[in-house]
């Protein structure tokens, strides 16, 4: 096959594996604390121990992911150093998964559950990420062509999201509710993604074809100070780290759970409500996916990056303003779900470039240390985005005992509970649900609404001040890098 045809293959086999991921990935990511809080009665205690847990499991991510990189970095086999990982962490997290909404625990024994399962998918996850993004230096070493990577498949990875984000609220919340209670459609759902997650996988593990010339190399040895010296001696890796962190958290704050909750409680407790937001939110996003790699060309990364926050900027504000001074209406709702498609818009343009800016201090590596490690440099970022869900749960769940949202909470998880063991109707619990949403004062939802604005605005400001003043390798400064690595080749 030629170089052209591999890659237009690459082109579509790679980001097609990502979508099943992606739909497990928000699934546990951003639905899992909803989950917890809407099937389970919680003290503050316990919803606390459930958030350190969670924290826990990011901070031994800190360790599991270069790990994980680092053993990826000596893996030979006929498949590659890649694919193996890529098999093994796609069918265990799909088990994890299942069973992580699919147990009926409740009180304590339910926060011991959570804690193992939890850890299990930091583990299993991590396989089969690290693997998927660290192939991307393999697929192409210009640019262009790992912008059209990292695009496209982020784009995929965006349909997955859009499509989890869409099914899982209205199946699992309101009339269209699978089973009747938010138990049963927790379980269901898992095992529809979990069938999904390795068969879009085996798109990339069966008809990709990477650049094996790695499989020369001399293997690696597994050490701890051979990852700590590939991240402190690079330090354009410690400072995008560092900004890819602060935006992360601000992108996901809404997804996180503040989203959902405040639309719940704003305009009724009916699934399809929040995948409409959620889904409109997202929708911009396909359009900058798919012509990245032209506006890129156009615009350079730091002056969009300008623009995206201004713009991001305007919206945050006018999302607040409608959210305190219209009153909940149908024209309320729309104002606040384009205000945010806007937002979303900014944010995920600072997620592709800091994507981007990840993967090109592989380069940077090679030219100033004489290695490159890939696997090591691309472990980073998934560690970086676990580490934000996890600082996100704890601002949602800090959030939820300021404003007393977990007493609503408790409320509708017991005639959930009630349904699921068949001692109430659906519609006796939906009516006695909408009961409990009437008796939510301002203070719980203008609460939710300043968080989810004020909080993303900050943090994606802070994240362009940094990018602009320390990160170094634009793309003039890269190209040069570029070209003075094939010079010492030849």
């Amino acid at each position: 096959m030629t170089k052209d045809k591999t890659l237009k293959k690459n082109l579509w086999f790679f980001p097609l594996g990502t979508v099943g991921r992606d739909m497990l990935y928000q699934l546990f990511t951003n639905y899992i604390l909803l989950y917890v809080l809407f099937t389970r009665q919680l003290t503050p205690t316990q919803l606390m121990a459930i958030t350190v847990i969670m924290v826990l499991a990011r901070v031994f991510d800190a360790l599991n992911d270069p790990l994980m990189g680092n053993i990826i970095e000596r893996t030979r086999t006929v498949w590659g150093k890649y694919k193996p990982w890529l098999s093994i962490g796609i069918i265990t997290t799909s088990i994890v998964v299942y069973l992580a909404f699919s147990v009926r625990l409740q009180g304590w024994a339910f926060v011991v559950f959570f804690g193992v399962i939890y850890f299990l998918y930091s583990i299993t996850y991590t396989m089969h990420d690290i693997a998927y993004w660290g192939m991307v230096p393999s697929l192409g070493s210009d640019s262009h062509s790992r912008d059209q990577f990292t695009s496209r498949a982020t784009l995929f990875a965006g349909v997955g999201s859009t499509i989890a984000g869409m099914l899982i609220p209205m199946l699992t919340t309101g009339s269209m509710t699978l089973g009747g209670n938010a138990q049963a459609a927790y379980s269901y759902v898992a095992l529809l993604f979990a069938i999904l997650g390795p068969i879009f996988l085996a798109f990339t593990i069966l008809g990709v074809k990477e650049d094996r010339s790695y499989m020369n190399e001399v293997v690696p040895k597994v050490s701890f100070k051979k990852i700590i010296n590939t991240i402190l001696k690079n330090d354009q890796l410690i400072w995008v780290s560092i900004i890819f962190l602060i935006q992360q958290i601000g992108l996901n704050l809404i997804l996180g759970g503040l989203g959902s909750t405040y639309i719940y409680f704003a305009f009724g407790y009916e699934g399809g409500l929040y995948s409409l937001f959620s889904t409109i939110g997202v929708l911009a996003t396909a359009f900058l996916m798919v012509f990245y790699p032209a506006i890129s060309k156009a615009i350079k990364r730091k002056k969009l990056m300008a623009y995206m926050l201004i713009m991001s900027l305007v919206f945050y504000v006018i999302l607040l303003l409608s959210g305190i001074f219209m009153p909940n209406s149908t024209l309320k709702f729309w104002v606040i779900t384009i205000s945010y498609m806007f937002t979303n818009l900014g944010q995920y343009a600072y997620y592709l470039i800091m994507m981007i800016s990840i993967i090109n201090t592989v380069e940077y590596n090679e030219y100033k240390n004489g290695n490159r490690d890939e696997a090591i440099i691309a472990s980073l970022r998934p560690f970086l985005t676990k580490l934000s869900s996890a600082i996100v749960v704890m601002l949602t769940s800090l959030s939820y005992i300021i404003f007393g949202i977990t007493d609503v909470t408790n409320k509708i998880s017991s005639f959930e509970q009630q349904t699921n063991l068949g001692i109430i109707t659906e519609a006796e619990k939906l009516s006695s649900i909408k009961d409990v949403l009437a008796g939510i004062t301002s203070f719980q939802t203008l609460g939710l609404l300043c968080v989810m604005c004020i909080l993303p605005a900050i943090l994606m400001t802070l994240s362009y001040t940094l990018y602009k003043n320390h990160y170094k390798l634009d793309e003039d400064e890269y190209n040069r890098i570029v070209k003075e690595l094939e010079r010492r080749k030849k």
